[in-house]
């Protein structure tokens, strides 16, 4: 497997997986997550604009999309309540990461990917989102609290530092 930044090329295969994604959350007692039609297209595209969008690939197949900002200073994490951040050194965020197949290691080999890129990570989820919570616990994120996406939602916040 290796993860690369997305390209135009990948639009097909990232909404095929986000659309997948959104089946499983629903299936899975987390119908409120990505409703509608998010993350979408446009998500994708603001991502490879900016640099941000990823993929993993295993022998030239895209299974898994992701955005992951290192250096960022995401709005929505300036405001944790009912806990604190492990640390406020510089941080990549994670957001929108989503797989092909569930049970196959591809979302811990991405985790571990973007962590040797910088080793102070942070990313939220919904509060029924369980498999991801287990997902991260699984690979050394601690619970910090809770944060306030811009419209109000809130969302769990994970951090995992050295």
């Amino acid at each position: 497997m290796l993860i690369r930044k997305a390209t135009i090329a990948d639009l097909s295969a990232a909404d095929k997986i986000y659309s997948e994604a959104r089946a499983f959350m629903k299936e899975n007692g987390n119908p409120n997550q990505w409703n509608g039609e998010h993350p979408n297209r446009d998500d994708v595209l603001s991502g490879i604009a900016d640099g941000s969008s990823y993929v993993c690939e295993d022998n030239g197949e895209v299974i898994a999309t992701f955005y992951f900002k290192m250096d960022a200073d995401d709005p929505t994490y300036h405001r944790i309540d009912f806990g604190s951040w492990k640390s406020d050194a510089p941080y990549a965020v994670i957001h929108r990461i989503a797989v092909k197949h569930h049970g196959k290691g591809i979302i811990d080999f991405c985790f571990n990917e973007c962590f040797r890129l910088q080793d102070n990570l942070r990313i939220d989820t919904h509060r029924d989102n369980i498999p991801m919570q287990k997902c991260l616990i699984r690979n050394g994120f601690e619970y910090c609290g809770v944060i306030y996406l811009a419209n109000g939602d809130e969302r769990l916040a994970y951090q995992k530092t050295k």
